[in-house]
């Protein structure tokens, strides 16, 4: 009767227990794995947008938008096709580079939520998660646009 464990731990006794049990996750190779797909990522933003510059007449001003577009409709394509999630799995953070990860976001629940019909499902699911983050850009865009108003007014360059 002896070999019982005790069954009542105090917090601080369980805190060690699972400590001791927990994962070890090696912080440092997926740092360097997110630095590397992030910045492949931009690289490939940044080639596109040499692409519209040199073959397709845009200026540095204006090459932006499709590169921006493009990397979009990639990110959705490879969501589509299941590889995207693949990419994030072994890359962490670095997919979330915000012009895919927000691209992959909504792809995601759209497809997710297709089988409830395109209005309620698609429409109505797709959002939920990346309207916050609209809602969080749209705010601070106003907020930082009335800085910027009050402070030409008052003198400001």
């Amino acid at each position: 009767m002896e070999n019982k464990k005790k069954l009542n731990m105090t917090a601080a006794d369980y805190k060690e227990y699972a400590k001791a049990r927990e994962i070890k996750r090696p912080v440092l190779k997926n740092c360097i794995r997110a630095f590397f797909i992030g910045g492949l990522i931009c690289l490939l933003g940044q080639c596109l947008q040499w692409v519209f510059i040199k073959y397709f007449d845009f200026t540095e001003q204006t090459a932006g938008n499709p590169a921006g577009a493009m990397l979009i409709i990639l990110s959705v394509l490879l969501t589509g096709f299941g590889v995207f999630d693949h990419i994030a799995q072994w890359a962490g953070a670095g997919t979330s580079v915000p012009i895919t990860g927000f691209a992959n976001s909504i792809a995601s629940a759209a497809i997710e939520h297709r089988t409830e019909g395109y209005v309620l499902g698609v429409g109505g699911n797709m959002f939920k998660l990346a309207g916050s983050v609209i809602v969080f850009g749209v705010s601070s865009a106003f907020i930082v646009a009335l800085i910027k108003i009050l402070f030409m007014k008052l003198g400001g360059a």
